[in-house]
């Protein structure tokens, strides 16, 4: 590849989405024949190796996996050889030696690497260095990998000779490592902010529901100690489920089941006051949704809709194919809530009484965007429907998987 090209490409590689990638590989892999002139394959050549690499960064330098993306890298640069050398932890008092993932003819360039990563990271700029001895006479260029910075790592390439091109685009790479080191940092720190949500329902759950479905089953012990059992099991169901450490993600149908188990001794506490009606599409059941997402609809409509009324209600769960998507709803012909009220609440950020109802609309709109959101519609006295509303195809979500 024309060196002058391949460091022209480098240059807007990290402003370039991995979508765009992964469409212009795809169309590289049909074939050349209609991908236009030399610069254009060129650039079609180095975007396939990016997009090949990235994957393999977003864990972080230190990992066995890096070393794939450096398989990668080399073919990128052109070079006999490509290193990355992972920067020592911060704050460590017996800190771990750099990790060198290495492609290409070692004879000593490993070690070779090592050094030149200490040198750059000890001035942060990139370098250029003459041939180590037994080196084959290979020259080397290495580029500090700053984030938030810092240089977590330094990109070593070996040529003979470096030219001012490779300079150039040994830095880009490093650049470009760097953001992709960052989106691995986001995606985990996502899969965190996803943990600690659902760590706040289940806090949420605790104190209140635990509290009065036990004592719900201890008023039947001693006056219908069949009914006392059922609920006990009903109770060890839906903690199982509530508390199970794995998984983002669940069916549609294991959900459901936890509302029965919820609703059983709901219904210990309301009697007839308590009315629930199912309208459930059996080709719904298998819809993959966010852990515990219906289930605080449920209990919402049960704790802010019938509980404060003396007279109790009716709440509804429906679920139906829409096409591309599962619809669900759940209703309440409770005391309801001003409009006003309800859009300070899912916008508040401190806890309160309907911390659930946000807590599913933030992670919708996490997960499928702005518009993915819960829709609310209720008014005071008139009750409360909440819809949502869940692709059906979800390949990243399966739950077999977690």
């Amino acid at each position: 590849m024309n060196d002058v090209v391949l460091a022209a490409v480098l240059g807007v590689l990290g402003g370039i989405a991995l979508t765009l990638l992964l469409l212009l590989a795809r169309r590289f892999a049909r074939g050349a024949a209609d991908l236009g002139s030399d610069a254009e394959q060129g650039a079609l050549r180095a975007l396939h190796q990016a997009s090949l690499a990235a994957p393999h960064l977003r864990g972080g330098l230190a990992t066995p996996d890096v070393v794939r993306a450096v398989r990668h890298l080399r073919v990128l640069l052109g070079s006999a050889a490509v290193a990355i050398v992972s920067a020592p932890a911060v704050g460590s008092d017996a800190e771990p030696a750099p990790v060198v993932s290495f492609d290409g003819a070692a004879d000593g360039l490993e070690s070779a690497a090592r050094r030149i990563a200490e040198q750059v990271r000890s001035t942060g700029r990139r370098q250029v260095f003459p041939a180590p001895a037994r080196t084959a006479d290979l020259e080397a260029v290495g580029a500090p990998i700053v984030v938030d910075g810092r240089i977590v790592g330094v990109v070593v390439a070996f040529a003979a000779p470096v030219r001012a091109s490779l300079v150039r685009a040994a830095e880009e790479v490093a650049d470009w490592c760097a953001a992709q080191v960052e989106l691995g940092g986001l995606e985990a720190s996502r899969t965190q902010l996803a943990e600690a949500e659902l760590r706040s329902l289940r806090a949420q759950i605790s104190p209140h529901f635990i509290y009065n479905a036990l004592t719900a089953i201890a008023s039947f012990i001693t006056t219908d100690p069949d009914r006392a059992r059922d609920l006990v099991l009903e109770f060890a169901d839906f903690t199982r489920y509530s508390f199970r450490r794995q998984g983002e993600f669940t069916t549609l149908a294991e959900e459901l089941g936890s509302i029965h188990s919820y609703l059983e001794l709901e219904r210990a506490r309301f009697g007839d006051r308590l009315r629930v009606t199912l309208q459930i599409a059996p080709e719904t059941l298998a819809t993959v949704i966010p852990f515990l997402s219906v289930q605080p609809l449920v209990e919402n409509a049960v704790r802010h809709g019938l509980e404060p009324g003396e007279r109790g209600g009716e709440i509804r769960i429906a679920s139906r194919d829409d096409g591309t998507h599962t619809e669900i709803t759940v209703e309440d012909d409770g005391i309801g809530m001003d409009p006003e009220s309800l859009r300070t609440l899912l916008t508040a950020r401190e806890d309160g009484g309907h911390v659930g109802l946000r807590n599913v609309d933030t992670r919708l709109r996490q997960l499928y965007g702005s518009s993915g959101g819960l829709v609310v519609e209720t008014n005071t006295g008139a009750g409360t429907l909440v819809r949502m509303r869940v692709p059906k195809s979800q390949p990243l979500h399966d739950p077999d998987d977690d």
